[in-house]
């Protein structure tokens, strides 16, 4: 038997405003009959399920080590590019831009909290590269 991840839970200053960009990023939906959190008061956003693949990073040699949750997002009916206005649009904060001459790389910003996600290029831009 195996678990599967059920919730990503984020601690954060502003829940409400931090959990409506969220919803705007991922186009999620509002579950205000959650079970498990009856009469609770913190926002809570569901969506259909999705295949998510966890990424396990070491430390560098010599770097301190900070406990950090990044996403990484696609684009998904728009480029990469027209995603990263739209999410800075959003309130994100472009933090580096790592988009190459090739169309390849990607652009990390940060969320209004300040957790980091890196925007990569849509399925059909990766497909249209090979």
């Amino acid at each position: 038997m195996t678990s599967r991840i059920d919730a990503i839970n984020i601690t954060c200053r502003n829940h409400e405003e931090l959990g409506a960009f969220w919803q705007q990023v991922l186009g999620l939906e509002e579950d205000p009959d959650d079970p498990n959190n009856p009469g609770d008061p913190v926002t809570v956003y569901v969506t259909a399920p999705v295949r998510i693949r966890m990424y396990f990073q070491p430390t560098e040699p010599g770097e301190e080590f900070h406990r950090r949750i990044h996403f990484d997002v696609d684009a998904v009916d728009r480029t990469r590019d027209e995603e990263v206005d739209r999410l800075i649009g959003l309130g994100a904060e472009l933090v580096v831009d790592r988009r190459d001459d090739d169309g390849s790389g990607w652009v990390t910003l940060r969320d209004p909290d300040g957790y980091e996600l890196c925007v990569q290029r849509s399925a059909e831009e990766r497909a249209a590269a090979e």
